[in-house]
């Protein structure tokens, strides 16, 4: 009897115990400590309500936060060899892009789509730090491409929200070409005189940093968003000093000209598709009090 009291009931109640609080059930800020809902933090587009700290956003999040209605034509991506180097560390690089995948949905760490911003038509890029990291590796070189030839193509803004710790290891050089590639395709960009505007959000460093993300015509930055090549515990045991209070942190780089402007999350999209209009000349968007009424 004892042993049914003591070992088996206690384990029964355990069991059940762990199917009706799941995991992904409460939040805690990184900042503050505070458990938050999941569900509040989701509705306010993963701002946790309080301290105002910005959370990591998926690509379909995103997108669905940006293009009017929610809705968008997604962008297909052309393929690229799936493993080139054949690369293998503590596990095969095929196993942990089922993984990536499997995880965000998604196929890469880039995800495209094409729609409307507050009636203006834009192409749209984000990049997953979910997957693997937001690492640029050829299939993500060739989606910041294709999002730019698209937008070239249709005439209209790109806008890139980048996220990423840096270049892909498992691609080796390949991965490392994607830098000039990209910066080539900002430039044809750049030539067909439509705007690229860059969203820096938590956390965008290494190699996307010294390509793509820091050419754009505009670059906009989220509070808090870590902005930069190296992290700052290299920098500081390479130079052996202290860094300054902030160092890499968006407000900091805006005070030192790196960035435009931070912005917060709930006020991106009117701040993009101001600036959409204004460097496309667009006619401003009437408002609401003085739209027509239909009959």
């Amino acid at each position: 009897m004892n042993w049914i009291s003591n070992v088996v009931r206690p384990k029964i109640r355990n069991y059940f115990v762990r199917r009706d609080t799941p995991e992904s059930l409460w939040i805690k800020c990184p900042e503050t400590g505070q458990l938050v809902f999941y569900k509040d933090v989701e509705a306010n587009q993963f701002v946790i309500p309080g301290s105002n700290y910005h959370m990591r956003m998926g690509a379909v999040a995103r997108l669905k936060s940006m293009f009017d209605n929610q809705t968008w034509l997604d962008i297909g991506v052309p393929e690229v060899p799936l493993d080139p180097l054949k690369f293998r560390d503590e596990r095969r690089y095929t196993e942990r892009l089922k993984d990536a995948r499997g995880k965000t949905g998604s196929n890469e760490a880039i995800k495209l789509g094409l729609g409307k911003l507050e009636g203006l038509a834009v192409v749209i890029g984000v990049q997953d730090f979910d997957f693997m990291g937001g690492s640029l590796g050829m299939a993500a070189g060739e989606a910041v491409i294709k999002g730019l030839e698209t937008a070239v193509g249709k005439g209209t803004p790109f806008i890139m929200f980048a996220a990423s710790g840096g270049a892909r290891m498992q691609e080796g050089i390949f991965s490392l070409m994607q830098l000039p590639r990209t910066t080539v395709a900002v430039q044809i960009m750049r030539e067909s005189r439509k705007p690229y505007i860059v969203v820096l959000t938590n956390p965008t460093t290494g190699g996307v940093t010294a390509s793509y993300a820091m050419l754009g015509d505009v670059h906009i930055a989220e509070p808090g968003a870590l902005i930069g090549f190296a992290g700052p515990r290299v920098i500081e045991q390479t130079i052996r000093e202290k860094l300054p209070e902030g160092f890499q942190r968006a407000e900091y780089l805006k005070q030192h000209g790196m960035v435009d402007m931070v912005v917060h999350r709930h006020q991106l999209r009117p701040t993009l598709a101001n600036l959409c209009r204004v460097l496309t000349k667009a006619k401003p968007r009437a408002p609401e009090d003085s739209l027509p009424v239909p009959a």
